[in-house]
């Protein structure tokens, strides 16, 4: 899907001046509580920047942010629009290593906003996590380059676009009662501070078993 079509240009245009993580990473910040809480408004979605310690971004970037977080909602409820979810990444006009930090970057949003949306998960879905958490700790090699080829790329896409379809709970919660907006005791840790916890070595070939 091109950059036009999937809204990456907007994001772009509307986050601008806005640094604190990438698009992609507050992207997949969004669809992990989009998984586990019901849609919420412009003041919730600042709410929970502040809390994140992150700067609040302008009033468009905002409302973009809470218009896509009501569609990936009503997306990912409904069982045949699920299967079309993608994650906010740059289209293959863009160089390879471009799309594979925005994949790492989607990955390490996503894991923060299990945190953030406190999602008690199954085994099983504990090993999606741990897969994804590798997909999460791809580094440039010494060259400052990704090592993968385009199909490891479009394989590593597919396994990640279909982990929110999986998790989707029915019973979501309000994301202004949610303990790190609340002000309970939780482990606050913005989406930088979450990948620094990450595994350091990626592994495709465990991705794939």
């Amino acid at each position: 899907m091109s950059d036009y079509l999937s809204g990456f240009d907007d994001w772009v245009e509307a986050f601008t001046d806005w640094t604190d993580v990438s698009i992609s990473e507050l992207h997949g910040l969004m669809t992990a509580l989009m998984i586990a809480c019901q849609p919420t408004d412009v003041e919730g979605w600042a709410l929970l920047l502040d809390e994140l310690s992150f700067a609040r971004p302008s009033d468009k970037a905002l409302q973009i942010l809470t218009e896509y977080a009501q569609d990936v909602s009503f997306a990912l409820k409904d069982k045949d629009d699920a299967y079309a979810y993608e994650p906010l990444l740059p289209d293959d006009e863009h160089e390879l290593s471009e799309r594979f930090l925005a994949l790492k970057d989607w990955a390490g949003g996503f894991i923060t906003g299990l945190g953030v949306a406190e999602i008690t998960l199954s085994d099983d879905e504990r090993e999606q996590i741990a897969d994804l958490a590798k997909i999460a700790s791809i580094r440039p090699n010494e060259n400052e380059e990704f090592d993968g080829d385009e199909e490891e790329y479009l394989y590593l896409f597919e396994f990640v676009r279909m982990i929110p379809v999986g998790l989707f709970r029915k019973n979501r919660k309000n994301i202004k009662e949610l303990s790190i907006i609340k002000g309970l005791a939780m482990g606050r840790l913005t989406a930088q501070e979450s990948q620094k916890s990450l595994p350091p070595v990626f592994d495709a070939m465990g991705v794939r078993q």
